[in-house]
């Protein structure tokens, strides 16, 4: 088979932490012919010295315009036949874009290879990285193989025919348009989602940062979970059973003091539920690192399921009561 160019392209802003690690993965690829491209969204931080430093080309969005206009600028300056776009968290394996290219080449039906991440964080910074980090290496694991309508996009190699074919990323989009995106893609092209492209990612590391994420994130992406029937089934049918259990179980939580022990029974038996749901996810952390990881997870992850319920109602009251909403996260906005 033939070797086409390869261009990895990083999106960067404020990430001085973990950049230099993210080129430094990206210049040990096994993969040859390739270049690196890092396209900074005007960073505050020093992470283009240190881009610089490293030997990587660096180009500027010249105004902060999301991750979309600096992956959409990458593949403009890119001359590579393949795109591979790679967060600046995440340090990818030697073989990834070795891996990437080959499955792409083996089906040309395949218009987008993304990655997975490792279990533990590019940079452990305490129980709440590693629970949110796990908790995505458990998820991604789970949807390993043929995808519908939506892409991970941390580690992704699209063909450039293809990426200029959609006609890149909706540059108003800042928190969906991977959604977008792999909606598009979706309706066009098979996507795989493989656990031989990999890659370690430096995940939020305070319970803040994790639960402000979860909630926009959840909040912004009702319309594409009510537009494709697909994407909820994948997206949110197990996560929006649990999280209505967890939130039930918090709600109901009165009914102990009213009712004494029989109501007690209420808020017991959602919070049961809620576990029983789970149960696969705790045992996989349990495995992992131990009981108090597992205690740990089982916490964390209850907050972070009443956060995604409390998104989810914003949302959806957001959805039913503004024209412009609607519009602007289902990509109809000019």
């Amino acid at each position: 088979m033939t070797t086409p160019l390869v261009s990895v392209i990083i999106p960067n802003y404020n990430y001085g932490a973990t950049i230099g690690l993210c080129v430094e993965a990206a210049q040990r690829q096994t993969y040859q012919p390739l270049e690196i491209l890092v396209v900074d969204d005007c960073s505050t931080d020093d992470s283009v010295a240190v881009a610089r430093s490293l030997g990587a080309r660096v180009v500027s969005t010249g105004v902060n315009g999301g991750v979309a206009v600096a992956r959409n600028l990458g593949a403009a300056e890119a001359s590579g036949a393949i795109l591979v776009f790679v967060d600046s968290d995440v340090a990818m394996h030697p073989d990834a874009v070795a891996n990437a290219v080959a499955a792409l080449q083996a089906d040309p039906s395949v218009g987008v290879v993304a990655g997975t991440y490792e279990p533990e964080p590019l940079i452990v910074n305490g129980v709440v990285e590693r629970y949110r980090n796990f908790h995505q290496y458990y998820w991604l694991e789970a949807a390993a193989g043929e995808l519908h309508d939506f892409v991970p996009t941390a580690i992704m190699a699209i063909p450039a025919i293809v990426y200029a074919e959609l006609g890149g990323f909706l540059p108003h989009l800042r928190e969906t348009e991977g959604a977008d995106f792999g909606r598009r893609l979706g309706a066009r092209h098979r996507m795989l989602l493989s656990t031989t492209v990999r890659g370690k990612h430096d995940n939020d590391p305070t319970l803040r940062v994790v639960l402000r994420k979860v909630f926009h994130r959840t909040r912004l992406h009702i319309p594409f979970f009510l537009d494709r029937s697909r994407v909820a089934q994948v997206a949110t049918s197990q996560q929006s059973g649990g999280c209505l259990a967890a939130a039930l179980a918090l709600a109901t939580a009165p009914a102990a003091a009213l009712l004494g022990p029989i109501g007690a029974l209420v808020p017991l038996a959602f919070f049961t539920a809620w576990c029983l749901g789970e149960r696969r996810f705790f045992r996989a952390a349990l495995r992992h690192r131990g009981p108090g990881f597992a205690v740990a997870v089982v916490a964390l992850h209850y907050l972070v399921n009443l956060t995604t319920a409390a998104g989810i109602a914003v949302g959806l009251a957001q959805w039913a009561g503004s024209a412009r909403f609607r519009r602007l996260y289902t990509g109809l906005a000019t």
